[in-house]
């Protein structure tokens, strides 16, 4: 009897043994890609829902997240070879393209669709609108940076003059909030979680999102070199699955259900925040319904670049947008 069960249990070790050494196997089998991120941003939730759901390892990804602040340094980074993929702003592919790189930046998946700025007062006004600001200051970060060129492009979709307005460029993104509870300015821009936590804090009121008035555009992407993408087509088809699998997520579920996924993201915020953010995203409309950039939305940002003469021509879509269709 005693023989029995040792052997019963040489059986068992041995399969725990063979079970555990598949699922290590099956875990190192992942590739493992290097991801340079511009901010780590409630803005981003279907990212985030793709990393926590197990999305990216469903499809055969292990992705190791670097915060990289500053779309410039993004590009640089994935030019490099510091990291496999960026994921910031079109624009600083747009530049790469126009400073003659050769082994240029191509975008190949999207995930907002629009500017994720909130313009953000000291009263409630319900009835607030952008002419609302005629006669008044508001910091909007540096002249030139695209927070600050989708406000003015919003200004001119809605054909306002921007000239009625007092816009305070002087302040650094990172300070807008500092400088608006300090006293600066009757309005201010600002991303989640800024505005939430003023709101918060009884320092002001969420507004209207900007994005809503400069209209739609691929605001953040995903991109790699261009002999990247061509030497790993299967691993860009699988991140772009991924990704979809995400927007897909964030399109079908409420804003609480969202919140529970990501938290482990914002360890530092609560539930209730972190709803309370995301729902203003939702009711923005800021995220694609899934992760092709169509040429009219790449077209609406560089008519953007133009008009603020920071690109002499278009960069043809064709070039820079490789989309990969399910």
């Amino acid at each position: 009897m005693k023989k029995i069960i040792y052997l019963l249990i040489l059986i068992l070790l041995g399969f725990f043994i063979f079970f555990f050494s598949f699922k290590e196997d099956k875990k190192n089998n992942l590739n493992k890609i290097k991801v340079a991120e511009v901010a780590h941003s409630i803005f981003y939730a279907p990212f985030y829902v793709s990393i926590e759901n197990g999305y990216f390892k469903n499809h055969g990804l292990d992705i190791d997240l670097i915060l990289t602040s500053g779309a410039d340094k993004v590009s640089a980074a994935v030019l490099s070879g510091d990291v496999n993929i960026g994921f910031a702003g079109a624009e600083s592919a747009i530049y790469v393209y126009k400073g003659g790189e050769k082994n240029y930046l191509q975008i190949f998946s999207g995930l907002t669709k629009r500017d994720g700025q909130f313009i953000v007062g000291r009263k409630n006004e319900t009835n607030f609108s952008l002419n609302s600001l005629i006669g008044k200051e508001i910091i909007v970060g540096r002249k030139g940076g695209m927070p600050a060129l989708n406000f003015l492009n919003a200004l001119e979709n809605e054909e306002i003059n921007y000239k009625d307005i007092n816009i305070n460029y002087q302040i650094d993104f990172a300070s807008l909030s500092g400088a608006f509870i300090g006293g600066t300015g009757d309005y201010v821009n600002l991303f989640e979680p800024n505005a939430t936590m003023l709101e918060k804090n009884s320092q002001g009121f969420t507004l209207i999102p900007i994005g809503k008035y400069s209209g739609e555009m691929p605001y953040t992407t995903f991109y790699a070199k261009k002999s990247y993408i061509k030497d790993n087509p299967s691993i860009i088809e699988n991140y772009v699955a991924a990704i979809d699998d995400g927007l897909n997520y964030v399109s079908n579920h409420s804003a609480s259900e969202i919140a529970k996924v990501i938290s482990k993201q914002f360890p530092d915020t609560s539930i209730n925040d972190l709803t309370k953010m995301i729902q203003h995203y939702k009711d923005a409309d800021s995220w694609l319904n899934n992760s092709y950039v169509n040429k009219k939305s790449f077209e609406n940002l560089e008519e953007v670049l133009l008009k603020n003469n920071l690109i002499d021509s278009y960069v043809p879509y064709n070039k820079l947008v490789i989309n990969f269709e399910k």
